[in-house]
């Protein structure tokens, strides 16, 4: 009998042990068979008040062509890629076929659709995968709408056609590390040179900004003060975009910080239309909508998923849609989705009349974004354990849910937006930071 040395028993313990800890995790349909995984997405069982009847025969093909490629392209994969919190480059081709980046804008190879039918697609988009929404969002409802809106002829004919086709990919950097919410009082600088202007500064949270190749940059004009607008192109010199690590929502999007060192601009790529920090509300009342359909999109995947678990599941003997309490929490998702869903509607309608006003844009954002927060939670307590793991969806939208309860306006500034509307009084900066400003 052989009696291996201590050092070497020692060291097939270890291999072993390496072995044992090294398998690679079961597939959750075998794990876990007595639900459907997400990667197989639920069929839509939400539109409970027959929405599908406000809309035009144009609104409801795009739906289904968004729906489409989203439950067969994007759903068995956006867990893998969520994960690793990496962007999945090798789908952008079928964004493209969808033919919905540029929505609302007319000509220039844009879609010109209404603003109804460029909110459905919002949804369909949210309801698979919000970061995949916030990609497209960035780029065609931020990127695009701003050199549609505020950009000369040249402009709109050097970069629309290739951004409809998701050719060039376009971010939108206004944000920055000391000014998020208090965005007009933003630092970066634009300074008048000889043939162009010079752009100093930095920007954090840009989505799209590790691998856009237009970069649309907010600087303060050192002559004027006021805001002025820049098409930056990626291989600018002294312009750096890094990713932001660490983020527990919205993992596929690739958020970055820009920095910006004596970036030359030439004169032809300031964006004319925009003189001011007003000029930007042109661009956000239209994304505002947008935004706001992210969360009705969200919540409907999450019904979705819910309605097909609550009837798989099993426990005590019954599936868990015959308990009580189970039925009462998904009704209540179900009537939230309803009243989020006409409220986004009205306000397309408010908006292709020319009434909407922004207090009604940061209500809806803020209200259907809050809604959605509790229709995810109610989903996270019905899934129980699995209301943790991305496989079945509501973990996954449950955190990304968080920034965009936070972007285009937190909910606290949305509110504050309505509340001066309605009021006449606005109550942004505090009594003290007021009285200093007039010392």
């Amino acid at each position: 009998m052989t009696v291996l040395s201590s050092q070497r028993q020692d060291e097939v313990d270890e291999n072993a042990r390496s072995s044992y800890f090294s398998l690679p995790a079961l597939d959750v349909s075998v794990a876990f068979p007595q639900a459907t995984p997400v990667s197989q997405f639920p069929p839509c069982a939400s539109d409970y008040y027959q929405f599908d009847d406000l809309l035009t025969s144009e609104e409801r093909a795009i739906r289904m062509k968004v729906r489409e490629c989203m439950e067969k392209d994007i759903a068995p994969i956006m867990t893998k890629y969520w994960e690793k919190a990496e962007f999945p480059f090798h789908v952008v081709p079928k964004f493209a076929a969808l033919q919905i980046a540029g929505g609302t804008i007319k000509g220039y190879g844009c879609p010109g659709h209404s603003i109804t039918a460029s909110a459905i697609a919002v949804a369909e988009v949210a309801r698979v995968d919000a970061s995949c929404c916030t990609f497209f969002s960035v780029h065609s409802c931020l990127a695009m709408l701003t050199i549609a809106l505020c950009g000369s002829e040249a402009q709109k004919q050097e970069y629309l056609p290739s951004m409809a086709l998701l050719n060039t990919v376009g971010c939108w950097a206004l944000t920055e590390p000391d000014y998020g919410s208090d965005a007009s009082s933003l630092r970066t600088t634009a300074t008048k040179v000889e043939g162009g202007w010079i752009l100093e500064g930095q920007k954090r949270w840009i989505g799209n900004s590790t691998f856009a190749d237009v970069l649309i940059i907010f600087a303060r004009n050192t002559t004027t003060n006021q805001i002025n607008g820049y098409i930056v192109k990626k291989n600018a010199h002294g312009l750096t975009a890094t990713k932001i690590e660490n983020k527990i929502g919205l993992r596929i999007v690739q958020n970055g910080d820009i920095l910006l060192k004596k970036v030359f601009v030439p004169d032809e790529d300031r964006l004319t239309g925009v003189n001011s920090f007003q000029d930007t509300n042109k661009v956000l009342a239209v994304s505002r909508i947008m935004v706001a359909w992210q969360p009705i999109g969200m919540s409907m995947g999450v019904y979705d998923m819910c309605h097909r678990y609550l009837k798989e599941r099993k426990q005590f003997g019954a599936p868990l849609a015959a308990f009580q309490l189970n039925q009462q929490k998904l009704v209540q998702m179900l009537g939230n989705v309803q009243a989020m869903t006409l409220v986004g509607w009205r306000l397309c309608k408010l908006y292709d009349k020319g009434n909407m006003t922004h207090g009604q844009a940061s209500l809806a954002k803020a209200w259907i974004s809050s809604k959605a927060r509790e229709t995810i939670s109610l989903g996270r307590e019905l899934l129980g354990g699995n209301g943790v793991l991305a496989d079945f969806l509501v973990a996954k939208a449950f955190c990304d849910l968080e920034p965009i309860y936070t972007y285009e306006g937190t909910y606290d500034i949305n509110t504050l937006v309505t509340g001066r509307e309605i009021t006449g009084i606005a109550s942004f900066k505090p009594a003290f930071s007021t009285q200093r400003s007039r010392l």
